[in-house]
């Protein structure tokens, strides 16, 4: 600052401690400091939001910048600007003067200028021999010079904040876009699966965010969008690997007898026999055929075991095969916990807490014995217990049931992708923990 001392206002204008804060910070302005104006100014215009200024106060600054003959402002220069009100008006684009005397005080109580009034409260300079300003009265610059780095770093605050903003917004466009057109692209092709809720589920999501959104709104509305969407793929995804697996079940049953002889399958042998055959000489619960179940001890009385008695009694369904209790017991551990004294020693066992569970999960029971004719009681438990496994995912069990069953009498639906699955995501599960 020019004179070195503290500089009141004219007239009745009030002086305050943000003023002497002002132009004390001004003092200290290292000589020979020099920043380019028009480039500050931009920066300026970045930070308007922080600062606290409205456009038509910068717009007023930009004409006072104009009256500073130098494009670098310094010390050295001289940081005071002294034009008229009429002056200020002309440059400010015909702004009235009342309203370009309400934004100087806006841009002086933001720190952004020094009012350095003569005594008179006119703005002038008084010139020496040389044509030199010994001294000025008008306003002053130097706030602007001493703030440079910290309007610079607001600045750059103020730009990521937007690109953050900018990306956000983005990422949940496409991901709204991409929801939407699978939805569509399932419906057109007909796959199964609740999508008019799953439709309704995003706009309420998306209904939700209000007009101007925070990043922390966007962003927590974002995640949601995104599990919506992996929820989705997932759920189209395991309906094609299903499609392609059972489109033959001819290569189907050879895929499953013939694979890879390190297959869990070949630890079982006892199972590896045509739908429909006897198993011979084979002394273990887990693996006696349908035909025989009814020869068994009476089960314990209840409705459970009422219902799987009701079930065993039905004809077997003649399309899937039946896979070993051990890797349905692999694949779905829930359905452990419905079995009697929550353990699954045989068929008998899982086929009764197949029937709690389906109860549990809203499935009829209408429902649950044409799966039975359909698949077979035990193919029939397998997928209440697969459905068990997979109920965060399953919007309707009862309608899911039924449409695999259809699907099942139509030949286009086998279990053993939908048991390895499970084993596979039960097994990833236990790496993770571990």
């Amino acid at each position: 600052m020019e004179s070195g001392t503290v500089t009141t206002p004219f007239g009745r204008r009030s002086m305050t401690l943000g003023m002497l804060s002002s132009q004390v910070a001004s003092r200290e302005i290292e000589p020979d400091k020099t920043v380019d104006k028009w480039k500050l100014y931009r920066a300026l215009c970045e930070a308007r939001p922080l600062l606290g200024v409205t456009d038509r106060a910068l717009a007023v600054l930009n004409a006072l910048l104009s009256f500073y003959p130098k494009n670098a402002l310094a010390q050295e220069h001289g940081l005071v600007v002294f034009p008229s009100n009429a002056q200020l008006s002309l440059r400010a684009h015909g702004m009235a003067e009342q309203t370009i005397r309400r934004h100087l005080a806006v841009l002086i109580e933001a720190g952004l200028l020094i009012r350095k009034d003569s005594p008179n409260g006119k703005r002038y300079a008084h010139k020496g021999r040389s044509g030199e300003i010994d001294e000025a009265f008008g306003f002053s610059l130097a706030p602007l010079l001493a703030r440079s780095e910290e309007i610079e770093r607001l600045a750059a605050e103020v730009i990521a904040e937007r690109m953050h903003m900018q990306r956000l917004r983005e990422r949940l466009t496409l991901c709204r876009r991409d929801i939407t057109k699978l939805i569509e692209a399932a419906l057109e092709e007909g796959a199964a699966g609740d999508w008019m809720t799953i439709s309704a589920h995003l706009r309420g999501l998306l209904e939700r965010l209000p007009r101007v959104p925070t990043a922390a709104q966007l962003a927590a509305t974002l995640d949601e969008v995104e599990l919506l969407r992996e929820e989705v793929v997932n759920q189209l995804d395991m309906q094609l690997k299903t499609q392609n697996q059972s489109g033959n079940p001819a290569q189907d049953e050879r895929h499953i007898q013939n694979s890879n002889p390190e297959s869990i399958f070949e630890l079982e042998p006892a199972f590896e026999k045509k739908q429909g055959e006897r198993a011979v000489g084979n002394n273990d619960p887990n693996t006696e055929p349908s035909d025989e179940r009814s020869l068994k001890a009476p089960t314990p009385s209840g409705r459970a075991s009422g219902e799987a008695a009701r079930a065993a009694d039905l004809p077997a369904g003649h399309s899937l095969k039946s896979f070993p209790l051990a890797l349905v017991l692999q694949a779905c551990p829930q359905i452990l916990d419905y079995g009697p004294g929550g353990t699954i020693g045989n068929w008998r066992d899982l086929m009764s807490a197949a029937v709690v569970v389906r109860s549990m999960l809203g499935v009829s029971l209408s429902a649950y014995e044409e799966a039975c004719a359909g698949m077979g009681p035990e193919n029939a438990a397998t997928v209440i217990a697969c459905i068990l496994e997979r109920g965060g995912h399953i919007h309707s069990a009862g309608g899911y049931l039924r449409d695999l069953t259809r699907r099942t009498e139509m030949g286009e639906f086998a279990i053993g992708p939908m048991l390895m699955a499970l084993v596979r995501a039960n097994a990833g599960a236990r790496r993770n923990v571990s």
